[in-house]
């Protein structure tokens, strides 16, 4: 089999611009040179010819405007040898069993606690291309059900040095400024939009957010390009967010999870806040002290020295915002059902840890199992003492008020909403629903169309709600 020729294939693209691209896995192939792509993947001695500052050094500052932007559908190509290929389904089966099947066994119907193997792979994006990329599947609950759903339109993390020992060529290999991206397969999403709008309306609130945007992904096994669909590419928050949005990254970053990350009195673990910097200092202080603020005796005895206590720690005022973007757009996936789907930053310009949000593919929607939270939370079940300590606290409920407000005004305004699905709807239309079976989740091309008018409608229901909430 001939590699295919991904640099004049992306040139080609580039050159006739907005042109729809055939997604079919079809002979073209044929047009390319006469080495194989397992040669070229096990190639060490090689040049990094398209090697710029602009695109591959990390001496270039991130390129927002070309990597995220709004007006565009992309395409990356990923090309990965047979071997390795092979190597990631089959580390897939024994985490989650055989592909479109849900097994009785233990390891296909539990979450890994380990991510899946990473790979490296070459990427390809207008007719340039990045060497040895770190490539491997990510995702937790929506990896296990695509997988065992037959749906090969898996999600990708990339890390673009993460081979630089063993490749010097690559040392510091950057894509236009960014070291790592994801590329998130819109699950359980059939407008493919809500990843993208969830992270547009955080960001106009003012809170720390990735920038994402819409590309198109083609993976060459070894047999040429094959459409895995449209995904949504979402900036990193340990790579680019911390290191632009704040002024400094050199704080702690966590990722909590699980255990204590619904931070119910007594449940504090180290395992339940993975650190994503400073990793080699054993140092959770500031998660602690957090800990202790929050359920100190003083938020009944003083509740003026309770929030300064607390505030001292922790960006309240920041929470709070974000808290009520969250519950006016509505995430059922999220703190207050679920212990994740959010980072704690120690902003090293106060020292107080920051509420960054993170996965936004279930919002928009009230949601499955016990749905989204009201916006007075008379629905919170259980302990969620970060939502329901604070409401109860007159002067910070007084303060979410005036947030969600902000938000149904400002933000998350019906008609601007809106119009800002018509605008994205028409932009990705041609890329979603010629989508092949087997890489989709759409069961026909009608369920996209569906799919954005129930997000205008949820926009004009919840600016109802708003308006029933505050009077």
């Amino acid at each position: 089999m001939k590699k295919f020729n991904y640099k004049f294939l992306t040139l080609f693209i580039t050159l006739t611009s907005f042109m729809f691209v055939n997604c079919s896995n079809d002979d073209s192939s044929s047009d390319s040179d006469d080495s194989t792509a397992d040669e070229t993947t096990l190639d060490d001695d090689f040049v990094a010819t398209d090697w710029t500052t602009e695109t591959h050094s990390s001496d270039a500052d991130p390129n927002f405007d070309e990597v995220f932007d709004d007006t565009a559908v992309k395409r990356l190509d990923i090309v990965v040898s047979s071997t390795n290929w092979s190597s990631m389904l089959a580390d897939m089966k024994s985490m989650y069993g055989t592909f479109g099947s849900s097994s009785n066994n233990s390891s296909a119907t539990t979450f890994s606690d380990d991510d899946p193997i990473m790979v490296p792979a070459e990427v390809f994006y207008n007719g340039i291309e990045w060497y040895k990329v770190g490539i491997r599947f990510k995702g937790n609950s929506s990896l296990k059900s695509t997988w065992q759903s037959g749906i090969m339109k898996l999600s990708f993390k990339l890390d673009f040095d993460e081979y630089e020992d063993d490749y010097p060529q690559i040392k510091n290999q950057r894509f236009y400024g960014f070291k790592k991206l994801s590329l998130k397969n819109n699950y359980n999403d059939e407008s493919f939009i809500r990843e993208k709008v969830g992270a547009d309306v955080f960001k106009s609130a003012g809170l720390a957010m990735s920038h994402t945007a819409f590309y198109t992904v083609y993976v060459d096994s070894g047999s040429g390009p094959v459409y895995f669909g449209l995904y949504t590419l979402v900036e990193e928050v340990d790579d680019t967010v911390i290191e632009t949005q704040f002024i400094s990254d050199s704080g702690n970053l966590y990722k909590p999870e699980d255990d204590g990350a619904d931070f119910a009195y007594g449940t504090f673990d180290e395992d339940g806040f993975e650190k994503k910097t400073n990793e080699d200092e054993a140092d959770w202080s500031d998660i602690k002290a957090l800990f202790t603020a929050l359920h100190s005796t003083t938020r009944t005895s003083s509740p003026a020295t309770w929030r300064t206590n607390l505030e001292e720690i922790f960006d309240v005022d920041s929470y709070l915002n974000y808290l009520a973007v969250n519950t006016v757009i509505q995430n059922w996936d999220t703190y207050g059902r679920m212990p994740h789907n959010y980072f704690l930053y120690n902003n090293p310009e106060n020292n107080k840890l920051t509420w960054i949000p993170w996965d936004n593919n279930e919002a928009l929607q009230t949601g499955n199992g016990l749905g989204a939270l009201n916006l007075n939370f008379s629905n919170i079940s259980g302990t969620w003492p970060l939502i329901s300590y604070l409401y109860a606290d007159t002067e910070y409920k007084a303060k979410y008020n005036t947030y969600v407000k902000n938000a149904a005004d400002l933000y998350f305004n019906a008609t601007e909403m809106q119009a800002l699905y018509t605008k994205y709807a028409a932009l990705i239309e041609p890329y979603a629903t010629s989508e092949i079976s087997g890489y989709t989740f759409l069961e026909s091309t009608s369920d996209f169309s569906s799919a954005i008018s129930i997000l205008k409608s949820h926009a004009t229901s919840r600016a109802s709600a708003v308006s029933s909430y505050l009077n």
